[in-house]
């Protein structure tokens, strides 16, 4: 009924409803696959192995036996692991070491975009993101993810700002929110989704230390939407504006995007592709963007795009709220 659903031709897909390795092996014998697909390898035994599925033993030699098969007759073998509540992959770790290529598939029940994620790769690029979007006729690529990320973004509302990151070899723009409320509880609560928790709590006391803020007691929240995950240090400057828009109750401005690396004495730093990364915000529509003043690369002109350097958040406040 699926299939049906999708619209796949479900005369050249076997299903079949086997953990026992041997008898898999022989099948693929038989039908002389093109691509495999084992959902998951984590239920999957070998008869000749003296351990229970799912044990270190198992998934390693399943592991082997199936790569040595598909390199041998030629076919393409995906092997599913699931993972847990801390997005790695659930059991041994070897499984990640024995393979060519490691692919994350991420995504939020409560939203249709999906984020495949290349963790590992022997044979080409890492870090490359391929988006998509589930419709009732399964995925479908999103070409553009940055319009994704953005659809919906409200206008002059304080506590947003958008940084453009590199994933991969190519730009993408997300939206970072920041919520920084007066702390009802003996400590301040620090909640950090899409970004490293340690990362934003450290540029929440730069802000203080640097900029004046009085944020220990302030509860704050930082979200980076469409669940996307930013781990370069590019995103630093987009998250303290959004920190200090909401701090301050005064919008950063929908026309505005923010590039740069902050350091601990509130110094901004260069970032690389920064030319690259501009050329994205330009298309997009935005009309200004703060970059460091101190930058490795020349900094290319874009049609329609004032970039404002700055050497530290105080002349990056400044420039975005004024005096």
């Amino acid at each position: 009924m699926r299939a049906q659903r999708l619209g796949v031709d479900h005369g050249s897909i076997y299903v079949l409803a086997e953990t026992d390795l041997n008898t898999v092996l022989s099948t693929i014998d038989d039908l002389q696959p093109t691509v495999l697909i084992v959902d998951s390898i984590q239920t999957m035994y070998d008869a000749e192995t003296a351990s229970t599925p799912g044990s270190i033993s198992q998934v390693r030699e399943c592991t082997m036996r199936i790569m040595r098969s598909a390199k041998d007759s030629g076919y393409t073998a995906f092997v599913v692991g699931h993972i847990n509540k801390e997005g790695s992959i659930a059991g041994p770790k070897v499984l990640e070491h024995m393979v060519d290529c490691v692919l994350y598939f991420e995504g939020n029940q409560s939203m249709s975009y999906r984020i495949l994620r290349a963790a590992k790769n022997r044979f080409g690029s890492t870090n490359e993101i391929g988006v998509f979007e589930m419709e009732d006729s399964g995925l479908r690529e999103v070409t553009n993810p940055s319009e994704m990320l953005l659809f919906g973004r409200p206008t002059n509302t304080p506590g947003t700002c958008v940084v453009g990151v590199m994933e991969g070899s190519r730009t993408v723009l997300a939206e970072v929110q920041a919520l920084v409320t007066p702390s009802g509880y003996s400590g301040a609560r620090r909640n950090a989704n899409g970004i490293d928790y340690n990362r934003a709590v450290l540029l929440l006391a730069v802000l203080e230390k640097r900029a004046g803020f009085s944020l220990s007691s302030c509860d704050a929240y930082i979200n980076v939407v469409g669940g996307l995950r930013l781990e370069e240090p590019a995103t630093d400057l987009a998250v303290i504006l959004a920190i200090a828009s909401s701090y301050k109750d005064l919008p950063v401005g929908s026309d505005l995007a923010a590039v740069g690396e902050v350091g601990l004495s509130g110094e901004i730093r260069s970032v690389s592709h920064l030319n690259q990364r501009l050329s994205e915000i330009a298309r997009l529509g935005f009309r200004r963007c703060i970059i460091p003043a101190h930058v490795r690369d020349d900094v290319q002109k874009q049609n329609g795009l004032q970039t404002i350097p700055v050497k530290n958040i105080r002349e990056a406040l400044k420039a975005v709220f004024g005096a």
